[in-house]
């Protein structure tokens, strides 16, 4: 009797103007090659991250992909050009993030 567990991403998504990648991860228990349960786990990233300093000036750092998979950074080298990198970085300024 073999009870194996696998990590899987199963699902990953790019939605909406400023690319946000959802990655959705399955964890799945099998005994002997069957099935016996399956879970998931979500998470989202963003280009980018800002931050208003005290001085209202502002700091904006690229999201660091490093430690996701190989899949994941390649669609975020991808779709995060300089173009939506910087109209996320407006969309946060102007929503006084």
């Amino acid at each position: 009797m073999a009870i194996t567990k696998e990590i899987i991403e199963d699902k990953i998504e790019v939605v909406g103007d400023y690319k946000t990648i959802q990655v959705r991860t399955a964890t799945v228990i099998k005994e002997d090659g069957v099935e016996l349960s399956r879970s998931f786990h979500r998470h989202a990233l963003e280009c980018v991250q800002s931050v208003k300093n005290d001085d209202d000036t502002w700091t904006h750092t690229d999201t660091d992909i490093s430690g996701e998979s190989a899949e994941v950074q390649g669609i975020a080298s991808a779709v995060w050009t300089t173009t939506v990198k910087n109209a996320k970085k407006a969309a946060n300024e102007n929503a006084g993030i």
